[in-house]
């Protein structure tokens, strides 16, 4: 009994630390026997510099980074770098552009050159200062304009109205390029002198509150003299550059001038010959080039032709072209010798040249083939000989005619597969949308009716507004009924549920049970690239950028690219005054695979979005459309599909799509019926990865009939005893935490009887977990169109003010 009832020591008692025999340095050199660890070595190193030696290592590198921001600042639109690239963003509708534009020009001992390619554009040339700017306008409005000149501009210069600050068009244009990715910017407020100074001073404190919730810590510049626009230029080109990851690793740049010759087989696709300075890093003229909202193109040759901004323009430009070219100095013949120099700078070598080819070509035939066995090719006959059919044919028609004739009891059996092919693609169709997508094909059928009638014409296009109403209510509802039963369906009466849901199966569990990746694949997945390690090729890649040094034309030179097999319609876009902007692709960067990109709901839309509805994507220096799926964004090897893109959470949006190397923003639109693009959703670009296992769930619902201790009757989950006995293995949850499994059936009816870890309650719910895995659509569409402008109202600060209260 005593030793039953020993003492046991307290939380409170004492413990004594341990001897660390044989860790400290002595023992370890003793144990090693003179052996140094290899990696070892280098930490060592570190540790013993002296706290002095320390110090000096961060001085160093703090004056290395010191010193590199400073020369990225000089080189900017200085003689040796290309033009300061300012793109000037008008805001607001009654925005004074000419006001600004004109105020700009006026500076002392500058030269003004206005823009071939743009209406208002222009390049200022300041010798005195030298700095060279090149100044491009666009408006709010326009949206692919914006966003495609944001993408290489060095700065942006954002002009507001000095009452209102923007008004909506304004502040959705804020959004996207908030989302894109913002470069360096300015904000100016030209005009406001005519107000009286009580409302001058009102409208800008209302101004700067507005503004700070858009650009903390910004500074308002007014514009209204020419001492107020030096000080303006003088802010743009002292001030700290804000780096785009996705630009700074490829080479890109603005159209400055282009031109297009015809092709010898035919006048609508050639080569297009555009001239720019070359940004971000060293071009090569083996890379392809991406022609912004256009495609991907070769180069065949680089030129070099004279700079048409240069701030000295008697010093030959070639002589700091490269090393390998010789440019004489003799006066004479100075201008014949550059001409010959400069003309050609490189041509592609079709060997190092990358290839257009943007997917695999399956071979249907690539398998295994092996030659019939004798058995085989007599069964084969056999059958043949019993399907033999005796058919009434006309007079002299042959035995290949005969084949062709159907009799009736064919054209039976034609539909009974015609049926059978509709029930498979039922099959793959999701359960919960079969109401709402035969709600949706019926409006398109009467939208494509035109009317003659010309007194009908303001009531039906009232009464398609109210059909537009109405389907956007059937989604609504569908969101709501979503959120309310996930992923919930009805078993169906009229088709078997194990032949309804025979490609889903049950899982023990959703996080851990294993799934292969490279089960059961589509067909689509032949025709895509697919890396061993993406991550490690990335890394690679971008080492290679940073070390090492790639032949080609270098950053600040003006140059001239003939892009070839261009359609007519690039030229075309840009004589109408749309920007042409072209980025070099990394390797790889034209090829297919699928992209995963991280977003989240933007809170200015709150309309219903569905899986597998087109979108358009703003990925990086790309656009296109394509239906994508979502999914939850988890560490787990497997992602739940989500019906409708969640306002509430991070999703995953999965697509086809050419590969793209992160960091690179994404921007998610939908394009409504009038042609305007709302912007829905933005974020990130994930990874690329094909292996990216995306399961849907179904959840079938049976509720309790009859309730025992730990066993029930359940109904209404199947209605016949063959379903029961199929999904028998698969495990049973309820809605309040039960678990439990299906014993046996009951009757022919569908009823069951059912073990549970313990008693039911008679308003819980029975439910069967099945899953299936999902692919996207490959929809993938590389013309975006262009977006009808926003209806621009007055402001967009008032409803701010009341959006923050």
């Amino acid at each position: 009994v005593m030793a039953a009832g020993a003492h046991r020591p307290g939380p409170l008692k004492q413990q004594n630390k341990a001897h660390k025999g044989g860790k400290h340095s002595g023992s370890s050199q003793r144990r090693a026997g003179g052996r140094v660890p290899v990696k070892a070595q280098p930490r060592r190193r570190l540790r013993d510099l002296s706290r002095v030696d320390r110090r000096h290592q961060a001085l160093q590198l703090r004056r290395q980074r010191k010193e590199a921001v400073l020369v990225e600042k000089r080189s900017l639109g200085s003689r040796d770098g290309p033009p300061h690239l300012v793109v000037v963003v008008l805001l607001h509708s009654r925005a004074a552009a000419q006001d600004t534009l004109r105020l700009l020009q006026s500076q002392d001992s500058a030269v003004v050159r206005a823009d071939e390619g743009r209406a208002g554009g222009f390049a200022l040339l300041c010798p005195r200062l030298k700095q060279r700017w090149r100044f491009v306008t666009a408006q709010a409005g326009d949206l692919h304009a914006v966003l495609d000149l944001a993408k290489v501009a060095d700065s942006l210069l954002f002009i507001l109205d000095p009452v209102d600050g923007w008004d909506n068009a304004g502040e959705h244009c804020l959004s996207c390029l908030f989302a894109q990715g913002l470069p360096s910017y300015a904000l100016a407020v030209p005009g406001g002198t005519d107000l009286p100074p009580k409302k001058r001073i009102d409208g800008r404190k209302k101004l700067a509150k507005a503004i700070e919730k858009r650009f903390p810590e910004a500074k308002l510049f007014p514009l209204n003299t020419e001492q107020e626009s030096s000080l303006l230029l003088r802010h743009l080109s002292t001030q700290k550059q804000r780096h785009l990851a996705f630009r700074d690793r490829r080479a890109h740049l603005l159209a400055y001038t282009a031109e297009f010759v015809p092709g010898q087989e035919s006048d609508l696709v050639g080569t297009l010959k555009v001239s720019g300075f070359v940004r971000g890093q060293t071009l090569d003229v083996n890379s392809l080039v991406h022609i912004v909202g256009h495609g991907d193109f070769q180069v065949s040759q680089v030129d070099a032709p004279p700079d048409p901004l240069s701030l000295n323009p008697r010093v030959v430009k070639g002589q700091k072209r490269s090393q390998d070219m010789e440019v004489q100095e003799d006066p004479v013949n100075g201008t014949d010798e550059m001409e010959e120099d400069v003309k050609v700078l490189m041509k592609a070598d079709p060997s190092k040249q990358e290839s257009l080819q943007s997917e695999v070509v399956p071979d249907p035939m690539e398998g295994e083939q092996t030659w019939p066995t004798e058995e085989e090719l007599q069964e084969a006959e056999d059958s043949l000989k019993a399907n033999r059919r005796v058919v009434k044919v006309p007079k002299g028609t042959s035995k290949y005619q005969a084949a062709w004739i159907v009799d009736d009891g064919e054209e039976g059996s034609e539909k009974d597969g015609d049926e059978d092919d509709d029930i498979e693609d039922d099959l793959m169709e999701e359960a919960v949308s079969q109401e709402g997508e035969s709600s949706e094909e019926e409006p398109g059928e009467e939208e494509s009716e035109t009317m003659t009638v010309s007194e009908c014409l303001r009531d039906d296009q009232y009464d398609e507004k109210m059909e537009e109403d109405e389907q956007m209510l059937e989604r609504y509802k569908q969101e709501r009924m979503d959120e309310m039963f996930p992923d919930e369906v009805d078993t169906p009466r009229d088709v078997p549920a194990r032949v309804r849901f025979q490609k889903y199966r049950g899982l023990k569990s959703f996080r851990t049970s294993p799934w292969d990746p490279k089960e059961n694949l589509p067909r689509d997945y032949a025709r895509i690239f697919q890396f061993q390690d993406f991550s490690r090729t990335r890394k690679h890649l971008f080492r290679q950028i940073e070390k090492e040094e790639t032949e080609g034309a270098s950053v600040g030179w003006y140059v001239t690219l003939h892009v070839c097999n261009v359609p007519v319609s690039v030229m075309e876009s840009f004589k109408e005054g749309k920007p042409l902007v072209l980025f070099s692709l990394l390797p790889h960067e034209q090829k297919m695979s699928v992209l995963n990109f991280l977003v989240r709901r933007h809170p200015s839309n709150t309309d219903p979005v569905r899986a597998k509805e087109e979108l358009i994507f703003h990925c990086g220096f790309r656009r296109f459309r394509a239906s994508p799926l979502f999914s939850q964004h988890t560490s787990a090897d497997k992602h739940k599909l989500e019906r409708f893109l969640r306002p509430d959470a991070a999703l995953v949006v999965t697509v086809y799509a050419p590969i793209t190397f992160p960091p690179a923003s994404v921007l998610l639109f939908k394009q409504r019926s009038n042609g305007m693009h709302d912007l829905i959703a933005t974020g990130s670009l994930l990874s690329v990865n094909p292996d990216r296992i995306v399961i849907k769930r179904l959840v079938l619902s049976g509720h309790p009939f009859k309730i025992f201790t730990k066993t029930a009757v359940v109904r209404y989950m199947f209605f016949n005893r063959e379903d029961v006995m199929w999904f028998k293995p698969v495990e049973l949850r309820t809605k309040w935490g039960r678990r439990g499994h299906i014993k046996e059936p009951l009757g022919t009816h569908g009823h069951m009887k059912c073990h549970f870890d313990g008693q039911l309650k008679s308003q819980d719910t029975v439910l069967l977990n099945l899953y299936k895995r999902v692919f996207p659509k490959w929809t993938y569409d590389p013309h975006v169109p262009e977006p009808v402008p926003w209806v621009r109202s007055e402001s967009a600060l008032p409803e701010q003010e009341v959006e923050m209260e």
